[in-house]
């Protein structure tokens, strides 16, 4: 059995939980989730805490113990408090905006790089120094679209210019040497 799947998920005070066959619905202050697992696993709630047991399906069934309780954990986590992604851009000139539910970047192309932010995810932008977080209810969302907005212009490594994640350390290079 999985270590991470033995693990008990404790329910928060403001979120509810339904579980109807193999579907798990949470309900909570910022919306509802649900997660359909499959059938070699099974979740069950007991006094306000969530346990997902191993029932069968050989090598499948325990592979998917731990996967199966991760992601249960992060729907109950993202109906009460959310998740939040930042990203800082270093570079001189270098700098984001939000107009509407799009969000404009300046980071040294010829034109802003203007991206469209999906249904279900807020972006905040502080300009000193330039900073982006990125907050919604699901986590697989929050950090593909964080990915997406750092795959824009990935720090280098002779400078560090570029888009990171908060507190990410770049593996700077020596610059050419001069002989």
């Amino acid at each position: 059995m999985s270590r991470v799947g033995k693990k008990p998920i404790p329910l928060p005070d403001k979120v509810t939980v339904k579980i109807d066959g193999n579907t798990v619905t949470a309900k909570g202050p910022l919306g509802e989730l649900s997660f359909a697992h499959r059938s070699e696993v099974a979740v069950r709630q007991e006094d306000g805490v969530l346990y997902v047991d191993y029932v069968d399906g050989g090598r499948l069934g325990r592979s998917l113990h731990g996967t199966t309780r991760s992601q249960v954990n992060n729907i109950v986590l993202g109906v009460s408090t959310g998740f939040a992604k930042s990203l800082e851009i270093q570079g001189t000139g270098y700098r984001a905006s939000l107009q509407g539910r799009m969000l404009e970047i300046n980071i040294g192309f010829n034109a802003p790089v203007r991206v469209p932010l999906p249904d279900g995810l807020n972006a905040e932008i502080v300009d000193k120094p330039p900073k982006i977080t990125i907050k919604g209810m699901r986590k697989d969302q929050v950090g593909q679209f964080a990915a997406n907005i750092r795959g824009i212009r990935p720090p280098e490594p002779y400078l560090g210019k570029g888009i990171r994640y908060e507190g990410e350390q770049v593996r700077r290079k020596a610059g050419k040497s001069a002989g």
